[in-house]
């Protein structure tokens, strides 16, 4: 959990006294079918459900997985932060909905980008470093 996955970021919201919520922003370390890790700074405990807004952000528009439910299962404090371990919670029992897909989706262009990422990135020793 060294990066944050390109592109992409989940939006809640958290109630900020009696009338305001507050829209946050936290980036993703890790996603699959059944849920995800977030890092952010606001707390929360295992057994807390947050519905979430999962935006793969694309070159000429974005795909968005709106209203994600997920229970906290985990939490790591690193630093001021909090790593968070999300399970999603209705995604298992509608493999066929529009959320499912649009989940499916987004986990099939991060695999590309990430494929394409290792690609491009140069190996632990580059041709020049062997020369010297």
């Amino acid at each position: 959990m060294n990066e944050s996955l390109p592109d992409l970021s989940a939006q809640f919201r958290v109630r900020q006294g009696l009338f305001r919520k507050e829209l946050v922003e936290a980036d993703l370390y890790e996603l699959d079918a059944y849920g995800c890790v977030l890092k952010t700074d606001k707390v929360f405990n295992p057994g807390d459900t947050l519905v979430l807004d999962l935006i793969m952000d694309m070159p000429f528009d974005e795909i968005r997985a709106e209203g994600v439910s997920g229970l906290v299962t985990e939490r790591r404090k690193h630093c001021s932060n909090f790593f968070y371990s999300i399970d999603f919670v209705e995604i298992d029992s509608e493999k066929d909905s529009p959320l499912a897909e649009k989940l499916r989706r987004i986990r099939e262009v991060l695999s590309k980008k990430q494929s394409l990422k290792s690609r491009r990135s140069p190996g632990p020793i580059s041709g020049f470093r062997q020369l010297a």
